[in-house]
């Protein structure tokens, strides 16, 4: 007994000697910035002097909770968020549908469909900006010779926001299909085959059966890309920069200017815990929904 006793206490030892590097890692690159950040956003720190700043308590919340450019931009990065994560959603969910029915050279469409999401954020910024250039772009090269007008596809406040939430449906759409595929090819084959005998059409089978059973797969599709989508800052600051004015100013582009334009460190430290809070809450209620089902 004594024997074992020593044997476990042993075997807990090594474990925890094995996770010790990993947990100082964590605690360097995660646990140290978040409490150092939560520290800034209570003082009035800047880029302008060394050291911590005066305590202010909840002054830099209540600052940027009253801002109107970062409520406008609370306003534009949820607006940017549901928009591209529903076209991205219905759009993978179609592609993901065709290519599970798909037999032989599915591996090959789908090595396809994925390159652009293999290509990083800052690349496709640069290539959609130069495909879009309203002088020198293709696209109003395009449209000019079927006889329409070009626009200015990012340099006009009306179009701006529906541009970037269009380049980031064309490189996230990928991933959505990804996620729902795996999900398509898991479903059991026993209701599908019980539907076809009890003579159900295909309407009837995908919503009294593969919508119910995907409704798991589809929440946490949903929840991974809606996280991306409101921490999106290098798509922004590649095509637009915010503009024209503060049309596509998402809540990361506008905590960058404050930390680095304006270098209000502790403002900014408190609108990025806003954030967190923002995306914290749609966590939430996404896991709990996936629990439920």
């Amino acid at each position: 007994m004594n024997k074992s006793k020593q044997l476990g206490k042993r075997n807990r030892r090594d474990m925890a000697i094995l996770f010790l590097p990993a947990m100082l890692c964590i605690a360097a690159v995660v646990v140290f910035p978040l409490a150092y950040s939560l520290i800034l956003s209570f003082t009035d720190t800047n880029l302008r002097s060394q050291g911590l700043g005066d305590f202010v308590g909840l002054k830099n919340y209540i600052t940027a909770l009253t801002d109107e450019c970062f409520r406008k931009s609370i306003f534009t990065t949820l607006k940017y968020t549901v928009v591209s994560v529903v076209f991205e959603l219905c759009i993978g969910y179609l592609i993901a549908a065709l290519l599970n029915r798909v037999g032989r050279g599915r591996e090959l469409f789908f090595s396809i469909i994925i390159v652009p999401m293999m290509i990083s954020c800052v690349a496709v910024g640069m290539i959609w900006r130069l495909l879009l250039h309203p002088e020198l772009g293709i696209v109003n090269y395009v449209i000019e010779c079927l006889g329409g007008t070009g626009r200015a596809w990012y340099g006009d406040a009306s179009l701006a926001l529906g541009t970037l939430i269009f380049i980031d449906v064309w490189q996230e759409t990928p991933y959505m299909s990804l996620l729902i595929l795996a999900g398509l090819v898991s479903l059991p084959k026993d209701p599908y085959e019980a539907a076809i005998i009890e003579g159900a059409n295909g309407v009837q089978t995908f919503f009294r059966i593969t919508l119910p059973l995907m409704k798991p797969t589809l929440i946490v599709a949903t929840l991974l890309r809606a996280i991306g989508a409101l921490k999106t800052y290098d798509l922004v600051y590649v095509v637009t920069k915010g503009g024209p004015g503060v049309s596509t100013e998402v809540m990361t582009y506008n905590i960058y200017k404050q930390a680095y334009q304006y270098l209000n460190t502790g403002r900014a430290a408190a609108m990025s815990y806003i954030l967190l809070l923002i995306v914290m809450a749609i966590s939430v209620f996404f896991v709990k929904m996936s629990r439920r089902e």
